[in-house]
C-alpha cells in the first residue's frame, strides 16, 4: 500500500512538471490521479483479506469457525459468519463489507454491514496516535503498562462495544421478516485447491475496481473541486493577499508556499463549509479549522492529519511537528489551549464512531444496491458520533 501511494504521488508531480499549467492539470494531477490511487491502494488488504478466507473456506475450517461463533452472535442480531467481517474490520472496513457476502440472511447480512465501520480501522490509526498523544501522558501504569497504549487500547475496545451494541438494538427496530436458521454440514478438512483461492482474489477485487471505484472516483473528483476552489477571488489571488499580510516581515520560500496553501483552503468552499459548520460544532467544542478537516477527512480518516497540517501552515505532516503546533493552538474565545483534554477526547470519540469514509459509503451502495442503506447508515453513524462527543466534552470540560 506504501508503494501503491509512493507511485500515484510520484506520478502526479511528474505530470505536473511536465504538462503546462491550468485547470486540466490541476485537476489530472491534483484529483483524477489522486482518486485513481485511492481506489486501487484497497486492493492489496481486498486481496489479501480474500485470499485467507478462502483458504479457510477451501480447508473447512471457516465452518468450525461459524459453527463456534454462531450461538453467542445471534444474540446480537448477528450470526456466526458475522466474525469474519468483524476482525477484518480492525483493518478496513471495505474488504470487511465485502464479506458480508457469505452471510445468506439478509437481515443479519445488513446489521453486519451497518455496525462493521464502528471498528477501530487502520485508517483511525493517524487521528488516535496524534489526539492521544496531545493529553495523554506517557507514563507507566504498574510499571510495565505504557498510560497511551492502554488509551489506545480502549479506543479498540470502544469500537468494539459499540459495534456490538448497535447490532443488539438493530435487531430490534430494523423489522425484516426473514428468520435465519443455521443448518450446515461440516465439510473434512482438505488441502486448499489454490486455482479456487486465486479465482476468488481475482473477481473480488476486480469487482471493487469497477463497481465501487467509479463512485470513490467521483467523491474525490467533488473534494477537490471543493478544497481548490472558492467565491470571490481569494483562492485565484491568494499568493497576493498572503504577499500583503507578511509585508515586512522575514518569510522564507517555503513558509510563503505553505502560507499560500493554508489561506486557499480557508478560503475554498470546502473551508466556507467548514466555517459554516461552527454553529453546529462548537457544542463539542471544535473551531471552524476542525470542521474543515471533518468534511476534507470525509475522503479517509487520515486525511485529517494532512488537513491540520495544511491549516497551521506546518508544511510537514511529521507527528512531532503537528503535536506540537496543536499543543500551542489558542483558543479565540478563552483565551486559554484550543486542544484541551475535553476536545481531543470528544474527537477521539467523534472518529471512532462517525463515517468518515466515503470508499466505505461506495461498497456499502454496491453491496445493498442501494443509496437508502448506505445514507441511514452515514446518518446513524454521525448522530451517534455527535451525542457520544457532547456528551464526553461536556463532562470533562
Amino acid at each position: 500500500m506504501d508503494f501503491i501511494d509512493f507511485t500515484f504521488s510520484e506520478l502526479s508531480v511528474s505530470l505536473k512538471k511536465i504538462l503546462p499549467d491550468g485547470v486540466f492539470t490541476n485537476l489530472l494531477t491534483e484529483g483524477i490521479i489522486p482518486g485513481i490511487g485511492g481506489v486501487v491502494i484497497f486492493i492489496p488488504q481486498i486481496a489479501i483479506l480474500f485470499a485467507f478466507i478462502s483458504i479457510l473456506e477451501e480447508t473447512g475450517y471457516m465452518s468450525r469457525v461459524v459453527f463456534l461463533m454462531d450461538k453467542i452472535m445471534r444474540r446480537f442480531g448477528l450470526n456466526g459468519k458475522s466474525v469474519v467481517p468483524l476482525i477484518s474490520g480492525v483493518a478496513c472496513a471495505i474488504p470487511a463489507i465485502m464479506a458480508t457476502r457469505t452471510i445468506d440472511n439478509w437481515k443479519e447480512r445488513l446489521t453486519t454491514i451497518f455496525v462493521t465501520p464502528l471498528m477501530s480501522c487502520s485508517a483511525r490509526l493517524p487521528v488516535y496516535t496524534i489526539l492521544i498523544a496531545l493529553v495523554v501522558p506517557d507514563d507507566e501504569v504498574l510499571g510495565f503498562l505504557n498510560l497511551q497504549g492502554l488509551a489506545l487500547m480502549g479506543m479498540y475496545i470502544l469500537g468494539f462495544l459499540a459495534a456490538i451494541i448497535s447490532a443488539a438494538v438493530i435487531k430490534i427496530f430494523v423489522k425484516i421478516q426473514d428468520k435465519g436458521y443455521f443448518i450446515m454440514e461440516l465439510p473434512l478438512y482438505k488441502f486448499p485447491r489454490w486455482k479456487n483461492v486465486g479465482h476468488t482474489i481475482f473477481e473480488k477485487s476486480k469487482t471493487f475496481t469497477l463497481e465501487a471505484g467509479k463512485i470513490i472516483l467521483a467523491i474525490s473528483i467533488i473534494l477537490w473541486v471543493a478544497a481548490s476552489y472558492g467565491p470571490g477571488d481569494k483562492v485565484k489571488n491568494a499568493a497576493d493577499y498572503v504577499a500583503r499580510s507578511v509585508e515586512g516581515r522575514a518569510v522564507s520560500a517555503r513558509e510563503f508556499d505553505v502560507m499560500v496553501d493554508a489561506y486557499k483552503l480557508e478560503n475554498s468552499y470546502a473551508g466556507r463549509f467548514g466555517k459554516a459548520l461552527e454553529p453546529a460544532i462548537k457544542p463539542l467544542g471544535y473551531d471552524w479549522k476542525i470542521g474543515i478537516a471533518l468534511v476534507t477527512s470525509f475522503a479517509a480518516r487520515e486525511v485529517f492529519i494532512g488537513t491540520m497540517a495544511t491549516i497551521y501552515s506546518i508544511g510537514s505532516v511529521e507527528e512531532s511537528t503537528i503535536k506540537s503546533r496543536m499543543k500551542a493552538e489558542i483558543n479565540a474565545e478563552t483565551g486559554g489551549k484550543m486542544y484541551t483534554p475535553a476536545v481531543a477526547l470528544s474527537l477521539l470519540v467523534f472518529y471512532a464512531f462517525a463515517m468518515q469514509c466515503m470508499s466505505t459509503l461506495a461498497v456499502v451502495k454496491k453491496e445493498t444496491n442501494s443509496w437508502k442503506w448506505p445514507l441511514l447508515q452515514l446518518l446513524y453513524m454521525t448522530g451517534l458520533a455527535y451525542v457520544c462527543s457532547f456528551i464526553v466534552y461536556n463532562v470533562f470540560k
